[in-house]
């Protein structure tokens, strides 16, 4: 749960599972109700992933969401700190210590193994009913079973015991003034099932008035039977998209061996504080993230970033929870724990994303608000047309009614429900998997229409490092030793990269720094203060320009530097240039061969930076970028990343620090590097947990992939239902004599649902 402020108005984000849906249409029951909850402002119900979110007001209680859920016909859970509950308010407790995810898994267990045990009932009573219904074809088969009381008597539990979830479902739907899938099979299945009942019970009403003494149990039994089946493989294929977060999960470890009172002692990584010194040996799994403190050792972190060499780490090195410890022994100060940690950061929005919606999802999120009301009219208009059309009323009846059942049965909105969150859950996790983490469906869906990407220079193509490779006297007032120590004493007050660049030389060379006063930060131009009564400024042209300090003497020299792609400031006193110093940064190894595959697929290349036109280019034509946005402040990125919207094409922006957080949110596709800093990947789409640019197509790729086999869902689905109902309604009777048989159509409904969980599992093997 998390509290967000907008226009000065706190309200509450919060995330809980569902237990009990059967169709996107009980989905939609649930986010109606919750809608209703006094003080929600915005709720949202994920059929696929079996969860709800909502915005509200902080006085909103789980109690009162849960029995609003409760009053739809489901169940939700909740756990606060002391105990899990869902199900009614007060809140049912469902057992003490258990997570919610626990709880849900075991919530879907037992409604498998129950479904599982009605699916075995329902499938041999209806072998049994459809064998006594056809004793000419089965001669084998007692003659008892095809006495109509025994029919009736086999029939029933399975349309009321193994049945009674969609009589349930469909009560409340009607309670609630809501029609889901349910609705159509209980009105199907009760249709035949009643009618037999009646002409069993009271066959001198239908001697009377001419009509057939035609059973249908089998038709009803078969029906239900089938329909169960399909459920049950569907929830079972459905339990695999959401396979990442188990594996995520399965990646933490149980126990940390923490250092107390002078003794290590095993405990569990949920009684690990922040600040407690931890010691991790040769093949262990660090418990949580924190600061290496003593030792180094090589840790293979590609569960995390998806890099697959073991990084070398020491004394002042972050380490990352969950991943393995290779070769030395070494002690670290716990700095994240809980929920805090990167990994949990990363199940939370892995979890999220597959929750949300994707923009394409709305088209068959109104089909289906509509679908269920259309279809009881079309089936009352088919046994009305055939009733009436059919000129013996004998014939009519028996056409009409099977063909109302077939039209009731075949129309399932399930497969329209699961087009989109399925292909969604399964990308997400494969995203996860891969060191790609993707914020929101919405993110996935337009990152394969970029046709521009941004990059940032530093710390983005370049490793964020840069190193001092030349210091240049320009006065015979100082010599290189004294205009480093003057830069340093300046830089010791800034955190920009380019001043730790010249306190790791000063420290390298052993030059010694004294302590300025009146210290101040130029945003994208430099820093001054005042040393020893003289006024120092370390930083670029504009710095210069806006300070009137001459520079034309040395331009020359700064050229030649800046030719060689390096970047050049200003060390200037008393409004003289006492000389130059020059700073290179460098290239991420994948850099050259991210751009290479972005161009391939014809996506215009951008860098941006705040260097100099000449370094820019530089640094840009080493890595193949023929578009270069240079010289430009901190402030003005998200401006840059506008103008290259405005043209009507979709912008994916790529960068890693502060000053990069207003063009992640400005652009299209916002993409964080995972190393950078929390307030840049709270500002993207998609964070990069590794260092590797080639990601960034990889992510392009992905959400190219799932968009392929959401329009292949959706098309399925929609298709299937254009097809089948009217060949349900019979209109190719007339033609070839081809009426639907319900238990086909009730096949065919569970075979729909199945093949569109089926079809987004195969995101599961694509390569990225």
């Amino acid at each position: 749960m998390e509290k967000s402020s907008s226009n000065n108005q706190q309200f509450t984000r919060k995330s809980f599972p569902i237990v009990g849906m059967h169709c996107a249409s009980c989905a939609r029951l649930i986010e109606r109700k919750l809608s209703k909850t006094p003080g929600v402002i915005n709720a949202s119900v994920n059929y696929a992933s079996e969860n709800a979110s909502i915005e509200s007001d902080p006085s909103v209680t789980d109690d009162q969401l849960a029995k609003s859920v409760e009053e739809a016909g489901y169940k939700a859970i909740f756990v606060d700190s002391t105990h899990p509950r869902g199900g009614v308010a007060p809140a049912a407790h469902l057992g003490g210590g258990k997570t919610v995810d626990e709880i849900k898994e075991e919530e879907k267990r037992k409604e498998l193994a129950d479904l599982k045990k009605k699916v075995i009932f329902s499938m041999v009573f209806s072998a049994l009913i459809f064998a006594g219904s056809f004793p000419e074809w089965f001669s084998f088969i007692p003659k008892i079973l095809s006495d109509p009381y025994v029919l009736l008597v086999l029939t029933t539990p399975v349309q009321f015991w193994a049945g009674r979830g969609f009589y349930l479902a469909t009560w409340s739907g009607l309670r609630n003034r809501a029609a889901s899938m349910d609705t159509l099979i209980a009105v199907g299945t009760s249709a035949a099932y009643f009618f037999s009942t009646f002409g069993v019970l009271f066959p001198q009403v239908f001697d009377r008035f001419g009509i057939p003494m035609d059973m249908y149990f089998d038709t009803a039994a078969v029906i239900m039977a089938l329909i169960l089946l399909g459920r049950y493989l569907e929830a079972r294929a459905k339990v695999h998209t959401s396979d990442a977060i188990k594996k995520l999960l399965q990646l933490q470890a149980k126990t940390a061996r923490v250092l107390r009172e002078g003794q290590e002692v095993d405990v569990p990584i949920e009684e690990v504080r922040v600040g407690e010194i931890i010691r991790v040996r040769p093949g262990e799994k660090i418990p949580v993230d924190g600061e290496i403190t003593e030792g180094a050792s090589s840790i293979d972190e590609s569960m995390i970033t998806g890099e697959s060499m073991p990084i070398d780490k020491t004394v002042g090195d972050t380490v990352i929870g969950s991943t393995i410890n290779k070769s030395g022994s070494f002690l670290f100060k716990a700095t994240k724990v809980g929920s805090e940690t990167i990994l949990a950061n990363i199940v939370k929005m892995v979890a999220e994303a597959q929750s949300s919606r994707a923009p394409i999802q709305r088209l068959a999120d109104v089909v289906s608000s509509y679908f269920v009301p259309i279809v009881l009219m079309i089936a009352v208009v088919t046994f009305v047309v055939w009733y009436v059309m059919t000129p013996s009323g004998v014939e009519g009846i028996s056409l009409a009614l099977t063909s109302t059942i077939a039209v009731l049965i075949i129309a399932c909105p399930c497969a329209l429900g699961l087009a989109t969150p399925t292909a969604i859950m399964v990308a997400t996790g494969k995203g996860a998997e891969n060191g790609i983490l993707i914020k929101d469906a919405a993110t996935l869906e337009v990152a394969n229409k970029v046709k521009v990407a941004v990059f940032d220079k530093t710390g983005t193509l370049t490793e964020g490092k840069p190193k001092v490779t030349d210091i240049v006297p320009t006065q015979n007032k100082v010599d290189w030793k004294e205009m480093l120590s003057l830069a340093a004493s300046l830089e010791a007050g800034s955190e920009h990269a380019l001043a730790e660049a010249i306190l790791e030389n000063a420290k390298k060379e052993k030059v010694e720094h004294g302590k300025v006063n009146k210290f101040k930060a130029i945003s994208g131009k430099g820093v001054e203060g005042f040393y020893s009564d003289h006024k120092l400024l370390l930083g670029n042209r504009s710095l210069m320009i806006d300070e009137k300090i001459e520079y034309k003497d040395v331009d020359q020299e700064v050229e030649r530097l800046e030719d060689e792609g390096k970047t050049v400031v200003f060390l200037a006193q008393d409004e003289e240039v006492l000389g130059l110093i020059a700073v290179a940064d460098t290239l991420k190894e994948s850099a050259k061969e991210a751009v290479e595959a972005l161009k391939r697929e014809h996506i215009e290349v951008w860098m941006i930076t705040g260097d100099n036109s000449r370094t820019a280019s530089a640094i840009a034509k080493q890595v193949g970028i023929d578009n270069v946005l240079a010289e430009v402040l901190p402030d003005e990125k998200s401006q840059k990343v506008n103008e290259l919207k405005s043209g009507g094409k979709i912008v994916a922006f790529a960068g890693d620090g502060i000053n990069d957080a207003p063009a992640l949110a400005s652009s299209d596709v916002g993409i964080a590097m995972g190393t950078g800093t929390d307030i840049a990947m709270e500002s993207a789409g998609i964070t990069l947990l590794s260092q590797d640019l080639r990601k960034v197509k990889s992510a392009i790729l992905l959400s190219k992939k799932t968009l392929s086999v959401i329009k292949q869902n959706l098309v399925w689905a929609f298709g299937y239902n254009v097809i089948l109902i009217p060949v349900a309604m019979g209109v190719l009777y007339p033609f070839i004599g081809l009426l639907l048989n319900p238990a086909l159509a009730a096949f065919a409904m569970a075979a729909s649902s199945i093949s569109v969980v089926g079809n987004s599992l195969r995101l599961k093997g694509i390569k990225i």
